[in-house]
């Protein structure tokens, strides 16, 4: 098994990376990209699909869903339906998706703060009425102020609150 050095990851300056290609005093911790190399068997398939040298449009096969609900029962024992699995190229794509077809405009989504910025965006963008709830903080950790999720939920215009972890 290849041992992987976490302490010294490759450099990523100067190879149009969104993260790092920005501000030399910018901490870029606003977006979320690895930092170390991918796993080999997942450049192994890269490498194969690459040398086959044609790049149309594909389906996404059956075993797709297969590996999802495969690793959610593995890793997590939690049962899934392959056939309940619908692929998103993104999770920015899948909240916005999810606002429009969960939601009709001018209705209320809950998200508690802080939070991934884009789901402000992918609320607003719809034509839907952002609801934060804030996360409290004491000792160093986060927690969810009940009382206040709650009393945000109770609003019968409130048709949607999003969880991120």
């Amino acid at each position: 098994m290849k041992k992987f050095n976490f302490d010294n990851p490759p450099s990523r300056i100067g190879t149009a990376s969104l993260k790092w290609d920005e501000k030399p005093d910018a901490l870029p911790m606003w977006v979320a990209d690895m930092d170390f190399e991918v796993a080999p068997c997942i450049k192994a398939a890269l490498e194969r699909r690459v040398s086959h040298g044609i790049f149309g449009y594909n389906v996404v096969p059956r075993e797709w869903n297969e590996a999802f609900v495969h690793h959610w029962k593995t890793r997590h024992d939690f049962d899934l339906t392959p056939d309940n699995l619908l692929f998103c190229t993104g999770a920015v794509p899948a909240i916005s998706s999810l606002v429009r077809k969960l939601t009709t405009a001018g209705e209320n989504v809950a998200i508690m703060t802080p939070v991934f910025n884009i789901f402000f965006n992918s609320i607003l963008n719809n034509g839907r009425n952002v609801f934060e709830v804030p996360l409290g903080y004491m000792n160093g950790e986060y927690f969810i102020d009940f009382d206040a999720l709650e009393n945000t939920l109770k609003n019968p215009q409130t048709t949607l609150l999003i969880l991120c972890n």
